[in-house]
């Protein structure tokens, strides 16, 4: 099974095809770190008598279901393969200012770097 991290960050990117149902378990079990028993007792779709059992069978399907949407699409590991390319290019841009600065000056390249720093920013925000 996935980690409880993961299963957050899962719940970002997809919490939205999950029920509401399924979607405010996760959210109470892993944001709000409530126990099944106290999820059970407060129930905010007013069933009455929901068992720790039944909190639990939905909080596992709707886990279930996180981590089999993510095996499909790979949403999650596009997002964080795209953050740590940026942060590469960055630190090559940085590679690149300082030989500039110590080698040559070159205004253009200094331009250029600063225009590339910017871009990754601006993306990995």
């Amino acid at each position: 099974m996935a980690k409880n991290l993961d299963i957050t960050v899962y719940l970002d990117f997809y919490g939205e095809m999950l029920t509401d149902k399924q979607r405010e378990y996760l959210d109470y079990y892993y944001n709000d770190d409530l126990s099944l028993s106290e999820i059970a007792a407060n129930i905010p779709f007013g069933e009455k008598g929901r068992s720790r059992q039944a909190v639990r069978d939905v909080i596992k399907r709707a886990e279930g279901q996180l981590i089999d949407m993510e095996n499909k699409l790979g949403l999650v590991k596009r997002f964080e393969q795209v953050h740590t390319g940026l942060d590469e290019i960055i630190e090559c841009a940085e590679i690149i200012n300082k030989s500039n600065l110590n080698f040559g000056l070159s205004r253009e390249i200094n331009d250029a770097v600063i225009k590339i720093k910017a871009i990754a920013g601006s993306l990995s925000e």
